[in-house]
């Protein structure tokens, strides 16, 4: 089933994977979107567009996080730098909000479910998905393999506690936007899971 994903929120969104997102958010649904990113002249070429919105913060400003969050149904982060505080300062603006909805991006290898142990390498992506995993949010965490620019729509999926699948191959990062649209537009899918994302 799908539905209108209304209003959602994206936070880092000029981030590569947040880019291609974008473009699919607009091209396949009839959702507003707000972009939310550090510099905003990076996104000029959405500037007057319909159903798209641009704010200029930091998530870490916790006041303008708050006001950024209001109005909107469904949150995408697709986020780098100190994630364990901006996860914390998510979770929070949602809480005040009022939001559920949450599309949280890490990495693959978090878990270990890859085979290899990463070490401390992965520990942002680790405690900020633990922030996520620990709210009472309609999460979905996404862990994606290794990304490319290919334009192909090829990937599968294993969720929290399976082997991650052909995690030497890279993933496109239009697969993971091509995700990112069917979670926000089929109620109840991947809430409150942690996806992994590989190339088929």
């Amino acid at each position: 089933m799908t539905s209108s994903p209304g209003n959602i929120l994206i936070l880092g969104a000029n981030g590569q994977i947040a880019r291609v997102a974008t473009r699919l958010l607009v091209e396949r649904t009839e959702a507003r979107l707000t972009l939310y990113l550090r510099n905003a002249a990076r996104l000029r070429q959405w500037a007057g567009q319909d159903r798209v919105r641009i704010i200029e913060g930091d998530v870490l400003d916790q006041a303008a996080l708050d006001a950024a969050m209001a109005g909107h149904d469904i949150v995408y982060a697709n986020l780098a730098g100190d994630m364990e505080r901006q996860a914390r300062a998510i979770v929070a603006a949602m809480d005040k909000a009022s939001v559920r909805r949450l599309i949280f991006i890490s990495s693959m290898g978090i878990y270990d479910e890859d085979g290899e142990t990463h070490g401390a390498i992965l520990d942002p992506y680790r405690r900020s998905a633990a922030v996520v995993e620990g709210s009472d949010l309609d999460y979905t965490v996404i862990r994606p393999a290794w990304l490319n620019d290919r334009d192909e729509i090829a990937y599968g999926t294993s969720v929290k506690g399976e082997p991650f699948e052909n995690s030497s191959a890279y993933v496109s990062r239009k697969s993971i936007a091509d995700l990112i649209v069917r979670l926000v537009s089929e109620p109840g899918f991947g809430v409150r899971e942690s996806l992994g994302v590989h190339h088929l």
